[in-house]
């Protein structure tokens, strides 16, 4: 059997190593899932719910240990991993009491007909998911189809296979033997997991590799879940507050390193106020201490590995040949990117229209409200976006014509607690969180009966 081994971006050591799945051996572990599902389903919403609840006090008695192999495999500040992993902890209770009430029947009565409608499982849903959070994205995905009643057959990123596991150690024993199945692997696993006998395909990766699974899945018309990330737009008017602008633009673009989906990825600035914001942002940038995650001093990790590391400064090539400055970092060592600020990017440029997934901050200065509005929506993404301006209707306005599906108004994207985590465009399919969100990984069957 060949094994995947997991190395320390920051440091190049052996975290360690997982069993490789045969490709051969995907159907039977989807066989082996859907055997189990339909005892789980029996079990009803009701009695999932309180088999999955323990999940939290078992993730919060081992989170200092996860958090450090995160940071280990992953290469993101501990602080950062210790807050993905709290999130899990303190949302659970009120998740499963979302999840729950999304799926229970609800009736519709018109006088004539009286219908239920009910949200069942579709069966076995396979769940393939990135490396950047690598344990919140598998609960996202894993978690709610089991609550809802699936089998999952789950494979975490190549470049984070021991967390991925971790967290499916954390659910073994709460789910029956096959109800949860982990398969270990790359391309070539994910490529027959699309293909075996599933219902369901939750995904969050590449556009790319997304339209790739939604082309496999169409021959059987599979449902999917496609979260495809972005080129997210921040627009700086001529009323913001310059100074929170700036800290935001900077802590939003170099979290994770940039490699997160809602990375603030192109930043549009008024004329007016541009020199002032760019001054700012550049004295927030050197801030940004890089280095090993583990060490309490840095703010910003590695690369996740090589093939990141090239793609960022290609970009940055690509950028400054076409015209553009780099006014602050660009420089880097082995798989660290120093945080970067470029202005005087444009459209023609690699880094003005495709997703760069690195510490970037790319300006772009701007004459009035329309032109920001065009060049935000000129992508073919639609995650995420912001707007920093005056608490008025002009700062209103200019959100609501922009094209993402999710918008921030003088903070990030993250929405009130049941709110969905939706993209629009090409950055995603179906989507999250909420009510309807957790719908996703449901059949809804009506069953209807004369009054």
């Amino acid at each position: 059997m060949s094994t995947l081994v997991s190395r320390s971006p920051a440091t190049d050591e052996v975290v360690g190593e997982v069993t490789v799945t045969p490709v051969a051996d995907v159907p039977a572990a989807v066989a082996r899932a859907r055997a189990a599902q339909p005892a789980w389903a029996a079990l009803g919403v009701a009695g999932r719910v309180e088999r999955l609840r323990p999940l939290a006090g078992r993730l919060g008695a081992r989170l200092d240990e996860l958090a450090r192999l995160v940071t280990r495999e992953m290469g993101k500040p501990l602080r950062e991993a210790q807050g993905e992993l709290r999130a899990i902890v303190d949302g659970l209770p009120h998740e499963l009491d979302e999840i729950a009430a999304a799926l229970a029947p609800e009736t519709v009565d018109d006088g004539k007909v009286v219908s239920t409608i009910h949200h069942d499982p579709f069966g076995v849903c396979a769940a393939i998911t990135p490396w950047n959070f690598p344990v919140a994205m598998p609960h996202w995905m894993v978690f709610p189809a089991l609550v809802a009643g699936n089998a999952v057959v789950f494979k975490p990123s190549e470049e984070t296979p021991l967390s991925g596991q971790a967290y499916a150690e954390l659910l073994a024993g709460l789910v029956p033997d096959g109800v949860l199945v982990t398969v270990h692997g790359d391309e070539a696993q994910g490529k027959a997991l699309v293909a075996a006998d599933v219902d369901l395909i939750a995904f969050t990766g590449s556009r790319a590799a997304g339209k790739q699974i939604m082309a496999a899945a169409a021959s059987g018309l599979k449902r999917v879940i496609l979260e495809l990330g972005g080129k997210d737009p921040l627009i700086v008017l001529d009323s913001a507050d310059v100074d929170r602008a700036a800290v935001f633009a900077a802590r939003n673009s170099y979290r994770n390193a940039g490699q997160m989906c809602v990375s603030t990825e192109r930043i549009y600035v008024a004329r007016p106020i541009a020199e002032r914001f760019v001054a700012r942002l550049v004295a927030e940038t050197a801030k940004m201490t890089v280095g090993d995650g583990l060490d309490e001093a840095t703010k910003v990790g590695p690369m996740v590995n090589a093939r990141q590391r090239d793609h960022v400064l290609r970009q940055l090539a690509d950028a400054r040949a076409r015209g553009a400055q780099i006014v602050a970092g660009g420089g880097h060592r082995e798989l660290f990117v120093e945080p970067t600020v470029v202005v005087g990017v444009d459209h023609a440029m690699d880094l003005g229209h495709e997703e760069t997934f690195g510490p970037v901050a790319c300006v772009t200065v701007v004459d009035d409200d329309d032109e920001a509005v065009r060049l935000a929506n000129d992508t073919r993404y639609g995650l995420g976006a912001c707007v920093f301006g005056a608490d008025d209707a002009r700062t209103a306005g200019v959100a609501r014509r922009l094209t993402a599906g999710m918008i921030g108004v003088n903070q990030g994207v993250y929405g009130a607690r049941g709110t969905p985590w939706v993209g629009a465009r090409e950055s995603g399919y179906a989507f999250h969180s909420s009510r309807d969100g957790h719908r996703n990984f449901t059949q809804t069957r009506v069953l209807s009966r004369p009054r």
